[in-house]
This record gives structure tokens, C-alpha cells and sequence, in this order.
């Protein structure tokens, strides 16, 4: 069996797959191994050093696409990409199946069998295979980096000479991993911070980390499959947001990481909010790619409003290419080696792991949530 390692064509992915020591480990169990040339450039993995590991180097992009019998990548592959898989080959990569559900009609013309990487379950047993998670405290921990360079002030409390200086006030909206992260990182550098989350059972983890955990009460269940924040009613994001409100005006930098799996992001910090903070503050919205949590973020853009410098990164965990590889490859490798068993890749559908990932097989859309996607957009 090939286990091809494709080179990422999306502008600003410097991610890969694969990274040279996981494949060493591939190779010793027997498996072979193609990388395309130039793959791991990115990230700074040289192809001598997949050579070194024992791959194969594929110059001939099409030769590598077509001999692969399991496809390996990050980004979602492009209409062109899909068409050089051979018929009845395997795709394991990030194909954000609830946003772009019709990459899934594309899979199953082609009859490939393509695993969904956003999709493994947040179970115990599924930890190391939870690419998502990953890949969002790179984001979360970059976050705050962003906001420090551009917030024009210090993030510790400092003694000077020249007196006692503040320490900077941070509010994380959304505990989940990005969010976490967050957290961790504002108070390593300093900064007193404060975090909400509609999901009340995550006041103990905001606490661990040092930071005070805003409450607001809802007359509903805020938690989706998973653990996930589910999308809320009105009168919840109403009653959210006045709270959100009186926290914003106060803080010198504002991470936002509120996301619905394909949805657009609820809108939590409105211009009016924005009006009332400190000229120079600093807001970091993590939901730009999904419409994002803060009116008027512009993806992949740094925007000033009323004073606040609004930043809207996309795709953070590629510009720490490095860490952010070797997570995403132990969880792929992880989840690769799972379902490979006697030299074949063995699919057992009565396994939630298996079952929740797989997105095409046979022709076939097997994913629920992405059939009930395709049809509301039908």
C-alpha cells in the first residue's frame, strides 16, 4: 500500500502532512511512503530528510496523486486536485465538510473514500487523533501574540523608576481549545484576564489557568455533540451580549473564538461596543474566516474602527508551520495507523471514530451532517 504525502497549493499553507520522523516510524512498519517534492518546504523538512526517513520523493504531481492508494494532506484539495485520485483511493485531510458540503459530491463521483479530519469525535479514546484541537491552540496561542505586538502597551505589571505600570487587561470570548490557550498565554505574559462561555461547565478549566470566569444563566442547553458551544436562541444571545458588553469596554485587548461548525459566527462584539473602548485597544477575531464574531472584522485584514485596532487572521496555526506539522502529524498518523490493520485499510462502520470521520465510501455520502448541509442548501 502507497501512503502519498501531497505538497499544500493553497496560498499561505506552509503546513504538511506528514513530518519526516513520523514517516521513519511509517516506513520501519512496512509501509511505503511517497512525499511529493517540496512538501515539507514549508515547514522547513527538507526532501533529504524524508529521504533520510525512507520515503520516496515524487517530483511529477500527477504521478502522485494517481499512485497513491491513501492520499495524505491538510488544506481542502481543490476541484483540480480531486480529479488527478484515482478511482477507489483514500483521502485523509481537513475538508471542512460542513462548510463546503459540495467538495463531498465531488468525492463520491470519484468513488474516494475521504475521512474528514474536523470530524473525529472529542472522545478520550479519539484524543490523539484530534487534528481540530490541535491546530486550535497554535491558534489560540498565536492570538495573543498578535495582539501583543500590536497593543501599544506592556502586558506584565512592571516596578520602574518611572513608577508602577498596569498590567493589561485581556477577555477571551469562548473556552474552547483556541480559547484555553488563549487564556494560558495572556497570563504567561502578564496580562489579568477574564474569559466567557455560554457553556457553564468550563468555569473550572478557565479558572485552572488563572483567569476570572465571566457567568451568564440561559434558560437552555448551550452544549452540542462533542462538547462544542451550540448555536443559541435570540433572547440567550441577547442576554449574552449585555454581559459581553460591560466586559469589552474595559479590557485592553479582546480575543474572540466563537465558531458553529458550518454556520456563520455569531456576531458577539457590535460597534457600539467597539465605540466604547480605550483608543489603541486591540481586538483579535479568530471567527474572520466564518463572518466573525466582532462587526466589521475583515478577514485576513487589520482594520481600524473608533480607535480599536481589529485584526482577522486566517489560517494561524500555518504561520507556525513548524509545531503546528508535527501536532497535525501525529494525530493523521495516529488515525491512519487506527484503521490499518494486515496491510489494507479496514473500515469497521460500527466504529464511532470510523464512522463520525468518513465523509464518502462507495459513491456514497455517508456523513449525515453533511447530507443534511447539502440539502439546505439545495
Amino acid at each position: 500500500m502507497k501512503i502519498a504525502i501531497a505538497k499544500e497549493i493553497e496560498v499561505g499553507e506552509r503546513r504538511v502532512a506528514l513530518i519526516p520522523d513520523t514517516v521513519a516510524k511509517l516506513v520501519k512498519q512496512g509501509w511505503e511512503i511517497l512525499v511529493e517534492s517540496g512538501a515539507g518546504e514549508g515547514s522547513f523538512f527538507a526532501d533529504e530528510a524524508y529521504e533520510a526517513a525512507g520515503a520516496k520523493i515524487v517530483a511529477d504531481t500527477g504521478t502522485l496523486w494517481y499512485e497513491a492508494d491513501v492520499l495524505l494532506k491538510v488544506g481542502v484539495p481543490k476541484e483540480q486536485e480531486i480529479e488527478r485520485l484515482r478511482e477507489g483511493a483514500n483521502l485523509i485531510s481537513l475538508l471542512n465538510p460542513l462548510g463546503k458540503p459540495e467538495l463531498a459530491e465531488k468525492l463520491a463521483h470519484r468513488k474516494v473514500t475521504a475521512f474528514g479530519m474536523e470530524l473525529i469525535p472529542r472522545t478520550s479514546r479519539a484524543q490523539s487523533m484530534d487534528a481540530l484541537s490541535s491546530q486550535a491552540g497554535v491558534a489560540g496561542y498565536k492570538a495573543v501574540l498578535l495582539a501583543a505586538a500590536a497593543l501599544p502597551k506592556f502586558f506584565p505589571m512592571l516596578t520602574t523608576a518611572a513608577g508602577t505600570i498596569r498590567p493589561a487587561k485581556v477577555f477571551v470570548i469562548g473556552a474552547g481549545v483556541a480559547g484555553l490557550q488563549a487564556i494560558a498565554t495572556a497570563r504567561r505574559l502578564g496580562a489579568v484576564v477574564e474569559a466567557f462561555d455560554i457553556r457553564p461547565a468550563v468555569k473550572e478549566e478557565v479558572q485552572s489557568l488563572g483567569a476570572k470566569f465571566v457567568e451568564v444563566t440561559l434558560d437552555e442547553d448551550t452544549v452540542a455533540d462533542g462538547g462544542y458551544a451550540k448555536e443559541v436562541s435570540e433572547d440567550s444571545k441577547k442576554r449574552s451580549q449585555e454581559l459581553i458588553a460591560d466586559r469589552v469596554a474595559v479590557s485592553d485587548v479582546v480575543i474572540t473564538t466563537a465558531q458553529v461548525p458550518g454556520k456563520k459566527a455569531p456576531v458577539l462584539v457590535t460597534d457600539a461596543m467597539i465605540s466604547q473602548m480605550q483608543p489603541g485597544a486591540v481586538i483579535v477575531d479568530l471567527a474572520g474566516e466564518q463572518g466573525g464574531n466582532c462587526e466589521g472584522t475583515e478577514a485576513g485584514k487589520d482594520i481600524q474602527r473608533h480607535g480599536v485596532t481589529i485584526i482577522g487572521p486566517i489560517n494561524l496555526p500555518s504561520s507556525m508551520p513548524v509545531h503546528a506539522s508535527q501536532m497535525y502529524s501525529k494525530n493523521i498518523s495516529t488515525f491512519l495507523q487506527y484503521m490499518l490493520k494486515d496491510g489494507e485499510l479496514k473500515l469497521d462502520f460500527e466504529d464511532d471514530i470510523i464512522a463520525s470521520t468518513c465523509i464518502t465510501y462507495a459513491g456514497e455520502i455517508r456523513n449525515q451532517r453533511v447530507k443534511d448541509a447539502l440539502g439546505v442548501r439545495v
